[in-house]
């Protein structure tokens, strides 16, 4: 099996250099991907009916549950800046600083995000592992998140940023 290639998206975080997929890492994805569907199933975070209470401040168990996933990344993002770690290609991991501007871009995109949560009750994380769990229906979700990545790919060069 040889190295698979990831070509340049630019401004999607991609360094513009030729980057490779060692196959040995898509093993490890494969199971950590796995070992993820299996903690939202366990924790419910793919259960519609913890989601409909959430968004009806019913409990507080899927805040706990983001909250503790916004503390996580913090920290492990203070960590990696604290101890200078490189990436598996042996090169500084860089997170650049964005430019808040005037918000409205995160304003609109969070909406559009927050409307389609509650309308297919899962954000897009869960997707795979509802699909795993059984939950067919969920495909008509990853094709529409796909249909609407590809069309923002598409208007990206036309759209104010």
């Amino acid at each position: 099996m040889t190295d698979a290639s990831v070509p340049d998206f630019d401004g999607c975080g991609s360094s513009g250099a030729d980057q490779r997929i060692r196959p040995a890492f898509l093993l490890v994805y494969l199971l950590l991907g796995v070992a993820f569907g299996v903690v939202l199933t366990r924790s419910e975070v793919l259960s519609w009916f913890r989601i409909q209470e959430m968004f009806h401040f019913q409990s507080f168990r899927m805040y706990g549950i983001i909250g503790s996933a916004i503390a996580t990344a913090a920290a492990s993002i203070a960590l990696i800046k604290a101890s200078g770690l490189n990436s598996a290609d042996g090169k500084p991991i860089v997170i650049p600083r964005r430019p808040l501007g005037s918000g409205i871009q995160y304003a609109v995109g969070g909406t559009i995000f927050g409307m389609g949560w509650a309308l297919t009750g899962a954000c897009p994380g869960p997707l795979f592992a509802l699909i795993g769990n059984g939950v067919s229906v969920m495909t008509v979700a990853v094709l529409s998140a796909l249909a609407g990545t590809w069309a923002y790919g598409w208007l990206r060069p036309r759209l104010p940023h």
